[in-house]
């Protein structure tokens, strides 16, 4: 769960004592408006491999801010084509009170109605729980054939056992979550002691391996990170990194606002002919050779826009089991 205090807390001591050139992170959407200003001030570059929320993309950053996830206005395309080709029709939306949530409904419901489906409820609830019951009986109430949940295990957990409660959960009700309800642990914030209470829900979330992303990668990061069951992000923080490091290259300096000026060119090229590469070894090789150069992450190919984020992304559609896990059914491309 994001602490914004700690992070404003961490952020200052990163930009005031370590002197960082550069942070990977923030974490959760919310964190980064929490810090944003402490990063410009300080004149540091600031990547996250996990900010989707579409009120940062014009955020007055001064050139700082840069992400390598894929914005929720696209996932929310992927969530309302996975919702229509199920066959749902009338749709109750249940959204966490949050940047995050009330973000992605702003794209989701054009979405939906684009696709011919018909959002019947519109509810959102607070994070730390007041009112979710109320909240839950006015989406029960709107008799769905489906029911999107936009939240995080703490909070969409609540959410998921007032639906059950109500006689709306999974078994009853087919239920889409996104990308911050994607974990084999879900349901442990529903019923810790029954795996089977998150099966059949089904959701979508940024590719954790895209098609068109670095090949090496997800079994390189497999060996690397073994006891993580989830990947999701890990390409997006890998190619921070990375990114990062080819721009302070190509500038040939280690200022962030050098840095900064460079992290779209690398993630695209400056030219038609820019080379494609997908390590930084290799692409350091062709920028020595004065090559302008185009980086293919292991997120895939993050051809970034004028505000510093991917142009399109990969979504996976995946669904629960009964033992608690999720599965990918298949991904999906938005965008260009």
């Amino acid at each position: 769960k994001a602490n914004d205090a700690l992070a404003a807390s961490n952020a200052d001591e990163l930009i005031n004592n370590d002197k960082v050139d550069g942070i990977v992170g923030a974490a959760a959407t919310s964190t980064t408006q929490a810090i944003v200003d402490k990063v410009t001030s300080g004149g540091t570059v600031e990547c996250s491999p996990s900010n989707t929320g579409t009120n940062l993309t014009k955020i007055d950053d001064k050139g700082l801010f840069f992400r390598t996830p894929p914005v929720d206005d696209l996932q929310a395309q992927a969530l309302a084509k996975a919702i229509s080709d199920d066959g749902r029709q009338n749709v109750a939306v249940i959204a966490q009170n949050s940047d995050y949530g009330t973000g992605f409904v702003d794209y989701l419901k054009p979405a939906l109605e684009k696709n011919g489906a018909k959002v019947v409820a519109d509810v959102t609830y607070e994070a730390d729980g007041t009112g979710i019951d109320a909240e839950v009986t006015k989406a029960v109430a709107s008799e769905p054939d489906s029911i999107v949940l936009i939240g995080y295990p703490e909070d969409g957990g609540k959410v998921l056992a007032e639906l059950i409660k109500q006689g709306s959960g999974p078994a009853d009700v087919p239920i889409y979550v996104t990308d911050g309800m994607q974990s084999n642990e879900l349901y442990k914030a529903v019923d810790e002691k029954d795996p089977s209470v998150t099966e059949g829900i089904r959701g979508t979330a940024p590719s954790a391996a895209p098609t068109n992303g670095a090949s090496f990668f997800p079994a390189a990061f497999k060996e690397f990170a073994t006891d993580v069951e989830s990947p999701i992000y890990s390409a997006q923080s890998y190619d921070c990194v990375i990114i990062m490091a080819l721009a302070a290259e190509k500038s040939g300096s280690d200022a962030p606002f050098d840095i900064a000026k460079e992290l779209i060119n690398v993630t695209k090229g400056e030219t038609a002919a820019a080379e494609k590469c997908d390590t930084y070894a290799t692409c350091v090789a062709l920028l020595k050779q004065d090559k302008d150069i185009n980086y293919e992450g292991a997120s895939g190919s993050l051809d970034f826009n004028e505000w510093g984020e991917p142009s399109a992304g990969q979504y996976e559609v995946y669904t629960y089991l009964a033992d608690g896990t999720y599965k990918v059914d298949e991904t999906v491309d938005i965008g260009k």
